[in-house]
C-alpha cells in the first residue's frame, strides 16, 4: 500500500533515491521497480533486515527494473550519512511524528536533496489523527509511538523554513481513518476483536484487488477523512 502518488514525485529510472525511515520497505520496492538506485534507510535494525531479505527476494525474482539497485543503511535520521544533494528523490513517510527533534530531521532531508529535485513527506492527517489520540492513549503513548500531530500549514512551513518548497499536496487512505477509531475504540492491540478483522479483510482485499468497490468510496472519502497529509516539495535553495 503505496502512500506517495509516483507520478507527482517525479521519479525516473536510475535515479538516486532517499527512502529515509523505510521500515517495511514498501516504497523502496516501488522505486527498485521503477529502475531507481535506492538507498533504504532506517534506524531499526530489524525492520531494515527484513526489508533488505525482500528487496533480495524481489531482484532474484526479477522484480527489479534494468539499473536498479538497493543500499539498506541503518542510521538516524538526524544525522544522515550522505553529502549535500546526494539524492535526486526522497521520500520520508509516516516518519517525522515520531522523532522529537523534527526540525533536525527536516533540515537533513532537505540538505541531501539536489537542487531541482523532488520529495514526498507524508504524516498522519490533522482530524483523523486527533480522533486516534482523543480515543486511545494507547495509540501513541508507547515507545517509538507518535509524538505530535501536525496541520498541514504549520508542517508546510516548517519545510519552507529548512529550504524546500511546497509544490502540491494531496490526502489519501479515506480507507484507513475508520479502521483506526475502531481499533482505538475496542483497544488497539484487540486485532482478534470481530470488527476489527472484518475491516481488516476489506483493506486486505483493497490493497490486493484494487476493486472499484473499495477504490471508489476511497477516492470519495480522501479529501474528508483521508488518513495521511502528502506534501510534494522541491529544494528552493
Amino acid at each position: 500500500m503505496l502512500t506517495v502518488d509516483f507520478a507527482r514525485l517525479g521519479l525516473l529510472p536510475g535515479e538516486e533515491v532517499l527512502d529515509m525511515g523505510c521500515g517495511a520497505g514498501r516504497h523502496a520496492f516501488e522505486c527498485l521497480r521503477r529502475g531507481a538506485r535506492v538507498v533504504a534507510l532506517d534506524a531499526d535494525g530489524l525492520e531494515l533486515k527484513s526489508a533488505a531479505a525482500v528487496m533480495e527476494a524481489m531482484q532474484s525474482a526479477g522484480e527489479w527494473a534494468a539499473g536498479a539497485s538497493a543500499s539498506p543503511v541503518r542510521a538516524s535520521a538526524l544525522e544522515l550519512p550522505f553529502a549535500d544533494g546526494s539524492f535526486d528523490r526522497v521520500i520520508a513517510a509516516e516518519v517525522l511524528e515520531h522523532i522529537p527533534d523534527d526540525g533536525r530531521a527536516m533540515a537533513e532531508l532537505a540538505r541531501v536533496l539536489r537542487r531541482g529535485g523532488r520529495m514526498a513527506v507524508t504524516v498522519p492527517r490533522f482530524f483523523p489523527e486527533l480522533v486516534n489520540w482523543a480515543l486511545s492513549s494507547q495509540y501513541h503513548e508507547i515507545p517509538g509511538g507518535h509524538v505530535r500531530i501536525y496541520r498541514r500549514g504549520e508542517l508546510a512551513r516548517r519545510l519552507r523554513a529548512a529550504g524546500l518548497e511546497v509544490v502540491g499536496h494531496q490526502h489519501v487512505h479515506g480507507l484507513h481513518s475508520p479502521y483506526w477509531w475502531l481499533k482505538c475504540l475496542v483497544g488497539v492491540e484487540r486485532d482478534e476483536h470481530p470488527l476489527v478483522r472484518a475491516y481488516h479483510r476489506v483493506l486486505v482485499h483493497d490493497i490486493v484487488h484494487r476493486s472499484p468497490w473499495t477504490r471508489v468510496p476511497e477516492r470519495l472519502l480522501d479529501p474528508v477523512i483521508g488518513k495521511s497529509l502528502v506534501l510534494y516539495l522541491e529544494r528552493a535553495r
